[in-house]
């Protein structure tokens, strides 16, 4: 980075703000070795099972982990106070929404035209589940340490984690539906669902909405 990403410590940030800085940091790191594991898993199931919405799981989780990586930038060395730093990192993580959008909405409605059925894949129903449980908390704790931070791409990482969750619940009831009672179109559903909310979030994370401290 050049010498522009190097700002001197703004007035009103204190102890409390890089307490909540180093968080966001460690927060950060936890959810890139988390996504890893997530993201490599999701794939190998949907591919073997032929669902879409598992591959789509997947793929949110390793564009979580670029975002991750992206957080531990942003709060890393001269970065930690510079304005231009914050900027570049919310574009960033916005862009990391839109990249899941096309291919997820186009294997969707690829699969609901066939009509190809996915198999039963109790791996990635378990796997989703423990994404249902845990990603909220990890969301929810970064959200809030966005509004200490007045940092919309924390802001954006925090809500990665949430549609995490969402797509983790809509995937559950596809993989569930299919699996109990053969509603093989719930898996592409789902997926539709999760594109749809991801470009909108993408959208809100670019223009820098929804924090209310943040720039």
């Amino acid at each position: 980075m050049d010498g522009s990403d190097i700002a001197l410590a703004p007035a009103g940030r204190g102890e409390r703000w890089h307490r909540a800085a180093r968080r966001a940091r460690l927060l950060s790191w936890v959810s890139l070795a988390w996504m890893a594991i997530e993201g490599a898993v999701a794939i190998v199931a949907g591919v073997l099972a032929g669902s879409i919405a598992l591959v789509a799981f997947g793929l949110d989780s390793a564009i979580e982990g670029v975002a991750s990586l992206v957080i531990v930038w942003r709060f890393t060395g001269s970065r930690l106070h510079s304005d231009l730093a914050e900027r570049r990192a919310q574009k960033l993580v916005a862009i990391q929404f839109f990249v899941l959008v096309p291919y997820v909405a186009a294997e969707a409605l690829h699969k609901l035209v066939t009509a190809e059925q996915a198999e039963t894949s109790w791996l990635g129903i378990a796997l989703v589940t423990t994404s249902l449980i845990g990603m909220p908390a990890l969301g929810v704790a970064k959200r809030r340490l966005a509004d200490t931070l007045g940092s919309t791409a924390t802001r954006g990482e925090g809500t990665q984690n949430l549609l995490c969750a969402y797509l983790a619940g809509a995937v559950l009831i596809g993989l569930l539906g299919n699996a109990l009672v053969g509603l093989w179109w719930l898996d592409p559903v789902a997926a539709l669902v999760v594109a749809g909310v991801a470009l909108r979030e993408g959208i809100q994370t670019w223009r820098g909405e929804g924090c209310a401290d943040c720039c």
